[in-house]
């Protein structure tokens, strides 16, 4: 039975959010941003081993957000764009829900300053 509303989300954008929600993760697709890094040169700002940064690349690659090459020994992972691209789309869904809840805070806010400027003597 289908809900009213409801709408059937790819399982990829669980994967997502998921890798977004950790910190780590979000510094690792910060760097990514500027450019491929091998497992070591991501490791180095973290204090933490490389075998665990490889363990939230694995995290990364599986919701589809990095992919992972093979240059002689080295393996540098790149960013991958779209899927986050996707996140954003259904992000943007909501736009209008934040447009009207910004209006109806200016609203509230310019009726309160008006109601403040009547209390004050003249």
């Amino acid at each position: 039975m289908e809900q009213i509303g409801y709408t059937t989300q790819p399982s990829q954008l669980n994967a997502v959010f998921a890798a977004l929600a950790d910190p780590t993760r979000r510094d690792i697709l910060s760097r990514l941003a500027h450019g491929e890094a091998s497992v070591g040169e991501l490791a180095q700002p973290f204090n933490m081993s490389q075998p665990a940064i490889s363990k939230h690349l694995k995290v990364l690659e599986g919701a589809g957000l990095i992919e992972r090459g093979i240059d002689k020994q080295r393996r540098p992972a790149r960013l991958k764009a779209q899927p986050m691209a996707d996140a954003v789309k259904w992000l943007e869904t909501f736009s209008h829900f934040w447009s009207s809840s910004f209006d109806q805070l200016d609203d509230l806010l310019e009726t309160l300053k008006n109601e403040e400027n009547q209390g004050e003597p003249s």
